[in-house]
């Protein structure tokens, strides 16, 4: 379903709901790969306590000749992503299985993933909620920051008013970037006003970015982040073993 249907489904409380993928397609898109002679996989998944797409994918796995690599990333959305950009330059390096998947764990482990929701609702409703839930009966007007820790989506802070929260936001991108070399990303679902101006923020107080991106997140994670979310991801370099936490 194209995103605006979602967006007009959710604002009208027409109920919208998410499925992992088959086993088939993993088997399908496996296949492919060995057919065109690749010695070996490595498929990187979001969160197994958020989506049970990871068990299509290692059912897939047993049924493939091809040695498949069925990795947990315990994240989500860009921070996946950077994982995924990490995992391919060790492999475009000339690195073995062990050192693409280490690439890919290590970056999953630095990178920092916040979160901005107008509700915690939709998360409430998709089951999706985590540690989050303690927050759950708070006053409206009462914005909620999340992190994603352990796998899971957890409360990170909360804030009177959108403008508040959404400053915070950037106070923690800042300071888990600090001056180390990083990729950042900015992710928003139904927001693209509000994201280009979060990002136009961070590119002033981040100088040492190598890269930043500015996206809408996929209807999928939308569905369960509601319309008006932003995301930020801040992902350390593999040069910098030693991230700051929140």
């Amino acid at each position: 379903m194209p995103t605006e249907q979602v967006v007009g489904a959710m604002y009208h409380d027409i109920p919208v709901t998410t499925a992992p993928p088959k086993p088939e397609t993993f088997f399908w898109a496996y296949q492919d790969l060995a057919y065109r002679g690749h010695e070996a996989i490595v498929s990187l998944h979001i969160s197994s306590r958020m989506s049970e797409t990871i068990k299509a994918a290692r059912q897939a796995a047993q049924q493939v000749r091809t040695p498949v690599y069925v990795v947990d990333s315990l994240t989500t959305a860009m921070s996946l992503g950077w994982a995924v950009v990490a995992a391919a330059e060790a492999a475009e390096a000339g690195g073995d299985v062990a050192a693409v998947i280490g690439a890919a764990q290590q970056r999953c482990r630095d990178t920092i993933q916040l979160l901005y929701v107008d509700t915690l609702e939709y998360l409430r409703r998709g089951g999706r909620i985590g540690a989050a839930r303690a927050l759950l009966g708070t006053a409206l007007s009462i914005k909620p920051l999340l992190t994603v820790e352990e796998g899971e989506v957890a409360p990170l802070d909360q804030f009177r008013g959108a403008e508040r929260a959404v400053k915070k936001l950037v106070e923690f991108a800042v300071k888990n970037a600090g001056k180390r070399p990083v990729d950042i990303a900015v992710e928003h679902f139904a927001a693209p006003e509000q994201a280009e101006a979060l990002l136009h923020r961070l590119r002033k107080k981040i100088p040492n970015a190598r890269e930043f991106v500015a996206t809408q997140t996929s209807t999928i994670i939308g569905i369960h982040v509601g319309p008006g979310a932003l995301g930020v991801s801040v992902s350390p370099l593999a040069t910098d073993r030693t991230p700051s936490r929140i």
